[in-house]
């Protein structure tokens, strides 16, 4: 009888857990420990920003849920992983045996790197329901004051899809406003071009991209670098191809919204062996720790190289299709490895995203994230709009019913109508 300790309760936890429920034996305990009581849905965190959705709708109690499923649930959170006794210290300072550990807590947010940013500072965030609320009620004061914006992400930062969503589901909702007129908008980011997204580009991203921010007036600054944050003021260096300064920026703001880079919790930061300098987990070919064969590592928390070398720092993102992939990957090979055999499953690291812009969108797949690709598609159109709201409604239910099915199998690539290209 085994038991299995999950780290993290969101978009890569939840599934996990639901995904081993059915490969265990009767007399297996699966514990899910998360330092938050409730599962939101971060891909709608944007919406909430500009108050088009309430957390109510996009967040709901995990406890009754799992307790359906007989999964138990401990909200004290983790406080420091003991991988050499195969123990989790818990925040309320007690001990969790375990048999397997699977670590799915996403990242700890970075924004202490720059000076002022972040929601104790000047700039808002999407990367949380609690942020997303605060951003929300500073969006009601801008709007009745509108000024400049300035929205992006900052060096080090790995996931832009979201700075890019915001930035156009802003502009949307200006324009539905009739206000767009009065609130110049600047995009800062450290990707060397628009469309990079952290990926080296996908398809015609570059251009379509370009197109997208020059229709809706919206500057940018590539290869930036935040200096620091002030009460409406950001200081900014624009950097050449070579990484050398090249401009300095003064941006002022009315609302600035910026994406941080990441690292890894305090939970496990330093183990060595476990995390890289960074923080994130150190995983296989079947997302298992080299060193503690009974640690395994799905989502965000992962370690992944940089896709190419950049002039300012970017990381690679870690989308929804890729984490979906990594927790079927997981459950197998904790069942294999409970049978006395090695794991043999591996993820299908491929990109795929819907970004939302408000009243369109933009679709991409990577087949491989990593150039070259066998597929390298990109594409724009309202009907990315409609099928990111479809996720939403697919995923909240999917988490409520405690399926383990795959979301980006059976709808996403159908909504995309590109299923032919998995195989390839």
């Amino acid at each position: 009888m085994a038991h299995i300790v999950i780290l993290g309760a969101g978009i890569g936890g939840m599934p996990m857990a639901y995904e081993l429920k059915p490969v265990l034996g009767p007399g297996d305990r699966i514990t899910v420990v998360s330092n938050t009581n409730t599962f939101h849905f971060v891909p709608s965190n944007p919406w909430v920003a500009v108050n088009w959705r309430t957390r109510d709708v996009i967040e709901f109690e995990v406890e009754p849920y799992l307790k359906r499923k007989n999964i138990a649930f401990d909200g004290a959170g983790a406080k420091r992983v003991h991988p050499e006794r195969n123990q989790v210290e818990l925040g309320d300072g007690r001990m969790l045996d375990y048999d397997f550990l699977v670590i799915a807590t996403g990242p700890k947010l970075a924004f202490d790197a720059i000076e002022g940013l972040g929601p104790n500072g000047y700039t808002q965030s999407v990367c949380h329901v609690d942020h997303a609320v605060v951003a929300g009620q500073a969006w009601d004061k801008f709007v009745a004051a509108p000024g400049p914006i300035v929205v992006g992400a900052a060096q080090g930062a790995s996931c832009f899809g979201p700075a890019y969503e915001f930035a156009f589901i802003m502009d949307r909702d200006l324009r539905k406003r009739k206000i767009r007129d009065r609130v110049p908008m600047t995009y800062i980011t450290p990707e060397p071009y628009i469309g990079h997204l952290g990926l080296g580009g996908v398809g015609d991203s570059k251009s379509l991209m370009e197109s997208a921010m020059r229709e809706r007036h919206i500057k940018w600054i590539c290869n930036a670098k935040i200096l620091k944050v002030e009460d409406g003021k950001m200081l900014v260096a624009e950097h050449d191809e070579n990484g050398t300064v090249k401009k300095q920026h003064e941006l002022p703001f009315a609302y600035s919204m910026i994406l941080p880079s990441f690292k890894g919790i305090d939970a496990v930061f330093g183990i060595e062996g476990l995390t890289n300098p960074g923080g994130f987990i150190l995983i296989d070919e079947h997302q298992r720790n080299p060193k503690f064969k009974n640690i395994y590592a799905v989502g965000v928390c992962v370690a992944i190289p940089p896709v190419e070398v950049t002039p300012i720092p970017t990381g690679t993102p870690k989308t929804g299709y890729m984490i979906e992939s990594m927790v079927t990957a997981t459950a197998h090979n904790i069942q294999e490895q409970m049978k006395g055999r090695e794991p043999s499953a591996k993820a299908t690291w491929n990109a795929v995203c819907l970004a939302d812009f408000g009243d369109s969108g933009i679709a991409f797949v990577a087949m491989p994230q990593i150039p070259p690709r066998n597929v390298n598609w990109f594409a724009q159109g309202k009907w990315v709009h409609l099928a990111k709201i479809a996720y939403e409604k697919y995923f909240m239910r999917k988490m409520k019913n405690g399926t383990s099915e795959p979301i980006y199998e059976k709808y996403v690539f159908k909504a995309l109508g590109i299923l032919k290209l998995k195989s390839k």
